[in-house]
């Protein structure tokens, strides 16, 4: 069974707004085994949601569309709907008073145009929602007339509000999609996360196993130098899922050893956090080459373990210039760890530029013991993003 998702707006397509909705319901549809082939986003004119709910409907069995559903002249869903399967809009009778008394709880009254959320295409059926005056549409699309290519579609039509969306969903639509879907195929997936080598480099230590056709799969993505492997696997079940993902993963960590720091959400500076903590170490900062980002990424990794008895980051000092030479860093690093009263020192050199070329010199004082690596920045955007991550994973990499 394949899934197609449909966000419409033009705040989508502009630009303006960032769709979530897609991708938490991307996840969803995976957990109950049902695979989405594609993501759509389409404006708010009945031609293009016409013209993306056909094409949808030749390739899916499943369609999932958030948006649209309004009170306003924009939102035309029900009317994309209405035309495009054909049945004129009819007025519910259990929308309207759902409506209606949403308005006068509130002790207002409810405009006119909000009798138009009330409109349903014939045949359809109404999605309950909770907590806003939109209600969903159910509709099935029959298999022929140029869209189902003797599948037919299931659609379901939610609102935008991404806290409305996710209701209706959980107490209506994935229990509906579990009967429509019957005994299918699990999906899980699992993400490592790596720092210290670049997407290319990872691969080509992985032969064989990021490749098209492979069981289970194994993506690869890149962010701001932090590298995602992302494994996939499905099964008739959670416990065949998992040993495939598992047998991938050994191999995975086996190949990459320390360029895998951690797992799912986990942050280079949450590796760090644990191998300081490991190590009953703390650490204080001195920057000028990051412009304190090694502190701010270490105070939110503090932050988020949320554990005051257990301090590892004592704090930095973030400087416009430090001296260049390695002398006078390593002095910076022993100076800052005294004055914040931190076992590790850690001091970041002004980034330095060679033709084409930067570095910026890193310093750790651990156990009064200087290491000074050198760091090559790259180019593009990401450069002081890379130099903070670098400096950071050479906590976690002297401690482990």
């Amino acid at each position: 069974m394949l899934a197609e998702i449909i966000a419409i707006g033009d705040e989508l397509t502009s630009g303006q707004r960032l769709d979530t909705n897609s991708q938490w319901l991307s996840q969803e549809l995976g957990l109950l085994g049902i695979r989405v082939g594609y993501h759509t986003t389409v404006c708010d004119t009945l031609e293009a949601g016409v013209h993306a709910f056909r094409i949808a409907a030749r390739r899916a069995q499943v369609i999932v569309a958030t948006g649209g559903l309004g009170p306003t002249a924009d939102d035309l869903t029900r009317d994309v709907l209405s035309e495009l399967s054909g049945q004129h809009l009819v007025l519910s009778q259990q929308a309207l008073e759902g409506i209606a008394s949403r308005f006068s709880t509130r002790h207002a009254v409810m405009p006119e145009s909000n009798r138009r959320q009330a409109m349903f295409p014939k045949g359809s059926s109404l999605i309950e929602n909770p907590d806003g005056t939109a209600p969903g549409i159910k509709m099935v699309l029959p298999a022929g007339d140029g869209w189902g290519e003797g599948v037919g579609s299931v659609v379901y039509a939610l609102p935008g509000v991404p806290a409305e969306m996710r209701r209706m969903w959980d107490e209506t639509v994935s229990g509906d999609l579990k009967q429509v879907a019957g005994e299918n195929r699990v999906l899980r997936h699992r993400r490592l996360k790596c720092f210290g080598a670049g997407e290319s480099a990872i691969e080509e230590m992985l032969p064989g196993i990021i490749e098209r056709g492979r069981d289970p799969t194994v993506g690869i993505t890149a962010h701001e130098a932090t590298i995602t492997l992302r494994i996939s696997a499905w099964a008739d079940n959670d416990d065949s899922c998992w040993k495939k993902i598992m047998t991938t993963e050994s191999i995975i960590r086996q190949t990459l050893g320390r360029l895998v720091y951690g797992e799912e959400d986990d942050e280079v500076e949450d590796a760090a956090a644990a191998a300081l903590l490991a190590a009953s170490a703390s650490l204080a900062t001195v920057e000028a080459g990051t412009a304190g980002r090694v502190a701010s990424l270490f105070a939110q990794a503090a932050d988020r373990r949320n554990d005051s008895n257990q301090p590892f980051f004592c704090g930095g000092l973030v400087l416009p210039m430090l001296p260049g030479e390695k002398p006078e860093l390593i002095a910076a690093a022993k100076e800052v760890a005294r004055s914040h009263n931190a076992s590790v020192g850690m001091a970041v050199g002004p980034v330095r530029s060679t033709g084409e070329r930067q570095t910026v010199d890193v310093v750790v004082v651990n156990d009064d013991v200087p290491i000074v690596t050198e760091h090559v920045l790259g180019g593009g955007g990401i450069a002081m993003s890379r130099a903070a991550k670098s400096a950071i994973d050479q906590i976690r990499r002297i401690l482990l």
